[in-house]
């Protein structure tokens, strides 16, 4: 194989652009996010209402989102990505007015709390089609013998958001408040609408165009259950992030438990995406397609310790450091999983094994954060994230032991047949 160009795929015009797009976008979501989280336990003071957000997310992305997998496979994937940027600036102009006093000082706490679930909810929707748009769209910019690298760098990007959003957003809170800081996020995402016009409209390569929706969505079902190595990297991953769910409980943690405020509450949020952003970095100069299969497995497990030590600390910087650890094991399964997809992914059924995808690991972070919710609600938070941990320990033992072909999932032969097709 020849010598790995840690930056192959950044030298390709178009996807840089994407690259801005997807930074500005998650940014002003993952910032907009930790905003609302904040102001729904400052009103409501009950963890339950933070699992209730992600349930109210969970609910339509989940259920969407096989029909929406096969609408992307049907469409052209630009024109269907600003689309969906469109209707989520509306989500976030309705957020602003609904923390404004002037549109809602007559309103009652549980109607203002009501409109933010709902629209958290049409939210939800709209993210069961971004997924698979933007997993679409990179397949169609770069070349195939360079997906795990385009991965790398689109996974860092997103994690590098990831930091800058949070961080800034509970920064934000303390000096403009929430309503400001929901009015740069109204701004961002439409920054990222003009910028996504820069990128050509695609190619749609689904031969099937017109195919039934139940056929399709059985096709794309079935090639998810008959492939292993996607199918076991999908459900590692969704029990690790359901039960892994410490981040939905942070804004009890940094009010309660560490009482470091909305600037704590910022760095603590951050510290994940800092500690993911950080490995991807290096995964770019040391490929990991190798023994990608006991690397993932490692790499959860990694995950569930610092989150039980996370949920066990009460001194601030134990938990920055805790956090920040589960980030880099974290940023080193993102990267596995998503090269595991591009790779072993044919180009017309991208959108609806995107949305599988999206069903066993995106909608199990908000399933996370209600089941974190709901325990923390009877027992307390910090016995809701060591609880969440240790299953996490728990489901990577037992996957090791009853898998050993997915131990032995090694990446490297087919990056050479794509190397050799290209």
């Amino acid at each position: 194989m020849a010598k790995t160009d840690p930056y192959a795929a950044l030298r390709i015009k178009e996807f840089n652009i994407f690259l801005l797009v997807r930074f500005v976008l998650v940014f002003g979501w993952s910032m907009q996010f930790i905003v609302i989280e904040w102001q729904v336990y400052s009103i409501t003071k009950d963890p339950l209402s933070l699992g209730i957000i992600g349930l109210m997310e969970i609910i339509p992305a989940f259920t969407m989102a096989l029909f929406a997998g096969h609408i992307v496979d049907q469409k052209e994937k630009r024109n269907l990505l600003a689309l969906c940027i469109a209707a989520f600036s509306l989500i976030s102009f309705g957020l602003f007015l609904l923390t404004w006093d002037k549109v809602v000082g007559n309103w009652s706490t549980t109607t203002i709390l009501y409109s933010i679930y709902a629209l958290v909810f049409f939210g939800g929707f709209l993210r069961s089609f971004f997924g698979p748009t933007i997993f679409s769209l990179v397949a169609l910019i770069v070349p195939k013998k360079i997906y795990p690298n385009a991965a790398t760098w689109n996974s860092s990007t997103w994690q590098m958001a990831g930091v800058l959003g949070p961080a800034f957003g509970g920064f934000s809170i303390g000096w403009i408040g929430v309503h400001w800081s929901l009015c740069i996020i109204f701004g961002l995402v439409l920054l990222s609408f003009f910028i996504l016009l820069n990128i050509k409209r695609k190619p749609i390569l689904n031969p099937k165009i017109g195919e039934p929706v139940i056929q399709s969505l059985k096709e794309g079902v079935n090639f998810v259950f008959k492939t292993k190595a996607i199918l076991g990297a999908m459900t590692l991953d969704m029990v690790a992030v359901l039960f892994g769910g410490a981040i939905a409980l942070l804004p009890v943690f940094a009010q309660d438990i560490l009482k470091v405020g909305s600037e704590g509450f910022g760095v603590l949020r951050a510290a994940p995406a800092v500690g993911a952003f950080l490995t991807m970095l290096v995964t770019a100069y040391i490929p990991i397609s190798k023994n990608a299969g006991l690397k993932l497995l490692a790499a959860i497990f990694g995950f569930g310790v610092c989150i039980i030590v996370f949920g066990l600390s009460s001194i601030f910087w134990v938990s920055v450091m805790a956090l920040f650890f589960s980030g880099m094991t974290d940023g080193v399964s993102m990267v596995i999983r998503q090269t595991i997809l591009q790779i072993k992914t044919p180009d017309h059924m991208r959108g609806r094994v995107s949305s599988v995808n999206s069903m066993f690991v995106g909608s199990s972070n908000e399933l996370g954060a209600f089941e974190s919710g709901i325990t923390a609600k009877f027992f307390g938070a910090v016995t809701a994230v060591v609880f969440g941990g240790t299953m996490t320990l728990l489901t990577v033992v037992a996957t090791g032991l009853v898998s050993p072909s997915f131990r032995k999932l090694d990446l490297t032969a087919d990056l050479e047949a794509h190397e050799k097709a290209d």
